[in-house]
């Protein structure tokens, strides 16, 4: 008789370019604040704070919250810098998150449609960095940080719409 509970297989690969698509319903100017200002940064996804300088070559930090100091993280969660930025419309940087240390690219588009409903696509392209690729795509237990992604933005999307954080989302 074997023991099927363990194994030794390696992880598998997650995908490097992951995209992720949702409609929100507010204007795009709303969202872009969504994305880059803390005022909103921390009511939803992980909690921590952003600096961005939305200029080419400017600098990108997201901040750690108090409960992820405590769990034995710096200051700094993820670093960057931003590539492009045409607000609100789009925004390319890098993206290295510190407990990996892989710089990857995200992609931010938003479109405005009536109503006022925007839908973002998020790029992050994770090509060559599987450990980052397997943090972001949000198949892990999201309330003990593996969401991803999807957690992020089903925040920002539920911070927006309704004007409250998403159970158990921000900082």
């Amino acid at each position: 008789m074997t023991d099927d509970t363990t194994t030794d297989a390696p992880e598998r690969d997650a995908p490097e370019m992951q995209v992720f698509r949702v409609y929100i319903e507010a204007t795009a100017q709303q969202v872009w604040d969504g994305i880059t200002s803390s005022e909103f940064t921390t009511r939803y996804g992980y909690g921590g704070g952003v600096d961005y300088d939305l200029t080419p070559g400017g600098d990108y930090v997201a901040h750690t919250t108090e409960q992820m100091k405590e769990m034995g993280m710096g200051d700094v969660a993820v670093t960057g810098r931003v590539l492009e930025a045409d607000p609100p419309r789009r925004l390319v940087q890098t993206w290295v998150a510190a407990w990996h240390g892989e710089e990857t690219t995200l992609t931010w588009e938003l479109t405005e449609y009536p109503g006022p409903l925007t839908g973002l696509t998020l790029t992050h392209d994770c090509t060559g960095a599987q450990n980052t690729a397997r943090d972001v795509e949000g198949t892990g237990d999201a309330i003990q940080g593996g969401g991803g992604w999807p957690w992020v933005l089903a925040g920002l999307k539920t911070l927006l719409e309704t004007g409250r954080p998403m159970v158990g989302s921000g900082g």
